[in-house]
């Protein structure tokens, strides 16, 4: 992996996260209202929660499209499991894709922009525009410094004695450019490190 290469070169850290872990899952999903849909559901929630919660949508959303969520009413989509703030989002989506935003195709917009231009969205905030650029559009220098685990892992990666914030780890991964992506994947597969060596949840 070019990625994981160019980092191990040009970082020692992401060197020994990358002896840790090996090289990441790509986790790539498809662009589009779904796979925007997919990252609201798993927000906050854990891996199980969010695959149970994403079956019983596709059960119930059908076709799982920005049309489909428009037309149906909010007891129907609670009852997939959605809280209301993600019925909320979801709406907002719908509505933004019905009135020209086109998830699959950003033309020649860079990441910034494409990045303001989900967060106009209400309900989407800085992490899920991230995310989204990330697995979804497979933008290889996207990074989520507000992730948590990413915070975590970065914390023990580096030795530190706090977990950085957003800011903070933003500035720390400015070393990783043009492969910022792949770092992110790096930093979550080894936070997956760092709990199983402590035998709990972190």
């Amino acid at each position: 992996m070019t990625g994981v290469r160019s980092l191990r070169r040009k970082c020692a850290v992401m060197r020994r996260v990358h002896d840790a872990t090996g090289n990441p899952p790509l986790r790539r999903r498809a662009p589009g209202f779904e796979g925007f849909a997919r990252i609201i559901v798993g927000q906050q929630v854990s891996v199980a929660s969010a695959n149970a919660i994403w079956a019983r949508c596709v059960d119930t959303i059908v076709p799982l499209d920005a049309p489909t969520v428009a037309r149906l009413d909010d007891d129907t989509l609670r009852s997939a499991g959605l809280s209301r703030p993600k019925v909320r989002t979801l709406r907002a989506i719908s509505a933004a894709v019905g009135d020209g935003l086109d998830l699959t195709d950003f033309g020649a917009a860079n990441d910034a922009e494409i990045h303001e231009a989900l967060c106009t969205v209400k309900g989407i905030g800085p992490w899920t525009a991230d995310v989204y650029l990330m697995f979804c559009l497979g933008r290889r220098d996207a990074f989520a410094p507000g992730d948590l685990a990413l915070q975590v892992a970065a914390q023990h990666a580096f030795d530190l004695s706090h977990r950085p914030d957003a800011g903070e780890l933003q500035e720390l991964a400015e070393a990783w450019r043009p492969w910022r992506g792949v770092s992110a994947r790096l930093l979550w597969a080894y936070h997956q490190v760092v709990k199983d060596r402590a035998g709990q949840p972190i």
